[in-house]
């Protein structure tokens, strides 16, 4: 028998660990019914230039995604391999996403990890992957460079163009599936 102390009514702290966990597993189906949802729609109306799906272990909580640079950018027919990590109360905090494809831009670093206001404190539980990878490829063609994580980027980016075309081309290695 459970002794410990809890008002009349209220669940004892074993009953209340039990809830947590039938939660637990609730919103974990909830992200993953999410993410399914979201998946269909990317494969049952593609559009062109991106593409995500889950790890090759299937694991849903974890995507591989493809951009294809935009024409008229330094990153145009590049393919850049991003990684997307899916949070237990997903989709009311963003994904995390990394480039996984050695990238040269003013709002990405060197690690892979990017500065963009949806992927933080604009944020909205409306966005979705397909929201995330549009928002990416059009930063490859637009950067912030107010907010740059590579500042040397996002001087050549303002001052010497040709130059950090040819940095974008030398840093850029396609990565196998």
């Amino acid at each position: 028998m459970d002794f410990e102390n809890s008002a009349p009514n209220q669940p004892t702290m074993a009953e209340q660990a039990k809830l947590n966990g039938s939660a637990s597993v609730a919103n974990t189906q909830s992200v993953t019914k999410r993410l399914q949802s979201e998946l269909m729609a990317l494969m049952m109306s593609p559009t062109p230039g991106i593409s995500a799906f889950p790890d090759a272990d299937g694991n849903m909580l974890h995507w591989i995604a493809t951009i294809v640079g935009p024409n008229d950018t330094p990153y145009a027919d590049l393919n850049l391999k991003l990684d997307f990590q899916f949070p237990a109360d997903y989709p009311y905090s963003p994904p995390t996403v990394l480039f996984k494809t050695p990238i040269y831009h003013p709002n990405i670093d060197f690690s892979g990890r990017i500065c963009l206001d949806i992927l933080k404190d604009k944020w909205v539980a409306s966005y979705s992957v397909q929201t995330v990878l549009l928002s990416l490829q059009s930063l490859l063609g637009e950067p912030n460079n107010a907010s740059p994580l590579n500042n040397e980027a996002a001087i050549l980016h303002e001052k010497d163009f040709e130059e950090y075309k040819r940095k974008v081309l030398a840093r850029h290695v396609d990565l196998d599936d």
